[in-house]
């Protein structure tokens, strides 16, 4: 027993125990088994998981054709749901990160995610709207114009329109959006021959062609009406009514309200991810 004690650095304690004589410096990680660790696994398979539809869903967007490049956003996310699920698979990268650190990050997710669905949850209630008849304008916001004609998109705000400038012979009509870098001519010029095609008189079509988004949109739209306090409806997509009208308000529309136009299905998660950030430059800018 004292050689046992001697070669192993070991002193009697009391009734026989032995204790190490000094702290070993090496440190042994015992593996954690059960529920917790279960958990963790199909979280980081399921980040990843999420991570490569993301990114599958930006290159079917880019390969479809879309306006601007917002759709590429989809691709990050995608990238950092994979990376995400990478480092929380590894044990050591889990135990260098402090806790406080951890507790950090958590919050800020979380509050993060709170935020979005509050302003989502704000977009999704102007999603149905339906304007009463006899406006005394009708405000149509532009969208890409592509060289064969209005996008889809712009081209169901159109339709939506016309659906009420023929049921309302006594509404005026403004055609509002000007030319992208990506356009062969200004959006409201593409929508008054659209317009005209189906029948709408030449005379009820206002244009606007300097605009280059929502607020502009509506900035110079207001000089065109007559009196101020007008009656408006704004024809946009379902999606997009909610900071169209709020940005209307700011601006002193003392009477409007929205119409909104169907969405492409497939487009609606980029659009309402869009519209999300769209809500939060527009609140910081102070223009709803």
């Amino acid at each position: 027993m004292k050689n046992t004690r001697k070669k192993y650095g070991l002193k009697k304690h009391g009734a026989g125990d032995l204790i190490p004589f000094e702290k070993s410096r090496r440190v042994i990680y015992l593996e954690q088994r059960g529920r917790p660790r279960n958990k963790l696994r199909v979280g980081c398979i399921l980040l990843a998981a999420i991570g490569l539809l993301c990114m599958a869903y930006c290159i079917g967007i880019g390969l479809v054709g879309f306006g601007s490049l917002f759709f590429l956003i989809w691709g990050a996310i995608g990238a950092m749901c994979i990376l995400a699920s990478v480092l929380l698979g590894s044990e050591s990268f889990r135990d260098a990160v402090p806790r406080w650190l951890k507790i950090v990050f958590t919050t800020i997710i979380g509050m993060g995610l709170v935020l979005f669905l509050a302003v989502e949850g704000m977009i999704l209630s102007q999603y149905n709207a339906e304007a009463a008849p006899g406006a005394d304008y009708c405000i149509i916001l532009g969208a890409q114009l592509k060289t064969t004609g209005p996008s889809e998109v712009l081209r169901r705000r159109l339709d939506k329109a016309i659906e009420y400038l023929n049921e309302n012979d006594n509404t005026k009509v403004i055609v509002s959006g000007g030319q992208g870098s990506n356009e062969p001519a200004a959006e409201a010029v593409g929508m008054k021959e659209y317009l005209t095609n189906a029948g709408i008189e030449e005379d009820r079509i206002l244009l606007e062609p300097l605009s280059g988004n929502t607020y502009e949109n509506l900035s110079f739209s207001k000089e065109l009406l007559e009196p101020e306090d007008a009656r408006v409806v704004i024809v946009t997509n379902n999606f997009h009514v909610f900071r169209a009208v709020k940005i209307a308000q700011k601006q002193g529309y003392k009477n409007v309200e929205g119409h909104a136009a169907s969405a492409v299905v497939g487009l609606l998660p980029n659009n309402l991810l869009r519209e999300f950030a769209g809500v939060l430059k527009d609140f910081v800018l102070g223009n709803l």
